[in-house]
């Protein structure tokens, strides 16, 4: 079909031109052959598109799960914390109102002449003392301000906890690693601040005092790369050397500090809390045997209900217990930012780690600095100051 149309097209000329242009075409077309074989292109998996869509909306719908429940044990700590708090200030006024009731009557009786209303009257003050003195042993022994603290803190921390849990949704691509991390935190909460009494409340006077410890310690994961390539991912020698500087003073002053405080609020605390049952049980002894011939009895009732009120008016009123909590969390903050920051330096792929630049940022906000002073604390404690004149971390606390 080729050749027709092409011979058809030649109508004048000499025989030899047509007979060599014929040679030509004839040869084009015997030519060779050019094959063109069908492009290949890689199969996808539709099998396993599905299932990655499949497990990322399942571990969605697990980090939506444990943000409700976190939800609820906010709501719960601030409700618990509130009551708590109700406790403290309902059972202080009340143990006021029996110790002078109590104090006043002694001293009516010592001063009536009558037998009749004398023994009423001691009667009377030695029951409202030892009610207090009953009352006052409960109160110290579960310690509502240092409740209401343990309260205010978990609701605070659970907070953080939502928000970035929220923040992982929003902008993140969350995997079953991350389901697993936000369940350690949960549980770390629940056991650093227990919602029950019974079985599960904190030690109120600890031997010794340590930092409030409120994150799973086992998820501080060091070293897990090979590399030993230091820039990258916002991180630099520079930079690492800075932070280190950062954990040295947060050991040497924040932390070491706060530890210091608690144990002066742990001792007073131990103080008031036994001298206010000894006083109001003195009071009831004092009172029993008021308007008999030992005068010192009456000084012993009036003067033990007085000096109770004082007592209890410091270490309850005063919230002596929230203030060793608060202490002994102000340490445990200063120990996560170290933990957080050791971890980070002693990943040795740096890819592996948090971004340089953005944890540079995270830390001098939690420490209430800008990123130039947070330089100049990182270069002045590298110059070597003294201990006592260097300065504090956190500009916060």
């Amino acid at each position: 079909m080729a050749s027709l149309r092409v011979s058809g097209m030649v109508v004048s000329g000499s025989s030899s031109s047509r007979c060599s242009h014929k040679r030509l075409v004839t040869a084009a077309i015997n030519g060779p052959k050019i094959r063109f074989t069908p492009l290949s292109l890689p199969k996808l998996s539709t099998n396993d598109f599905i299932e990655e869509l499949s497990v990322r909306s399942v571990v969605v719908a697990e980090l939506y799960a444990i943000m409700e429940a976190v939800a609820d044990r906010i709501e719960m700590h601030k409700n618990i914390g509130e009551q708590r708090d109700n406790w403290n200030h309902l059972l202080l006024n009340s143990i006021h109102a029996m110790t002078l009731t109590a104090a006043t009557m002694c001293g009516l009786a010592a001063a009536s002449a009558s037998g009749e209303p004398l023994a009423g009257l001691k009667v009377s003050s030695t029951i409202l003392y030892l009610a207090a003195t009953g009352m006052l042993a409960i109160m110290n022994k579960i310690q509502p301000s240092q409740l209401a603290e343990e309260q205010r803190n978990a609701s605070r921390l659970f907070k953080q906890l939502h928000g970035q849990i929220q923040t992982l949704l929003s902008v993140g691509n969350p995997t079953v690693s991350d389901v697993n991390d936000a369940m350690e935190n949960v549980l770390a909460l629940d056991k650093a601040y227990p919602l029950p009494l019974l079985g599960a409340m904190l030690e109120k006077y600890p031997s010794s005092v340590e930092p409030a410890v409120w994150w799973p310690q086992q998820g501080r994961k060091q070293a897990r790369g090979i590399g030993k390539k230091i820039e990258g991912n916002g991180w630099n020698r520079e930079l690492e050397d800075e932070m280190r500087e950062i954990v040295g003073v947060l050991k040497r002053k924040d932390k070491a500090d706060y530890l210091r405080l608690s144990e002066k609020a742990l001792k007073l605390h131990k103080m008031l809390a036994f001298s206010g049952p000894l006083l109001t049980g003195l009071g009831a002894l004092g009172s029993a045997f008021a308007g008999t011939a030992n005068p010192w009895a009456v000084v012993l009732g009036v003067a033990g209900g007085a000096l109770a009120s004082i007592v209890n008016a410091m270490e309850h009123g005063g919230q002596v217990g929230m203030v060793f909590e608060m202490y002994r969390s102000n340490a445990g903050f200063f120990k996560l930012v170290e933990e957080t920051i050791e971890s980070n330096i002693n990943e040795t792929n740096v890819w592996g780690r948090e971004n340089g630049q953005v944890f540079e940022m995270k830390v001098a906000l939690q420490l209430g600095r800008s990123l130039s002073e947070l330089k100049h604390l990182a270069t002045s404690s590298s110059l070597g100051n003294i201990e006592e004149e260097e300065e504090f971390g956190s500009k916060l606390f």
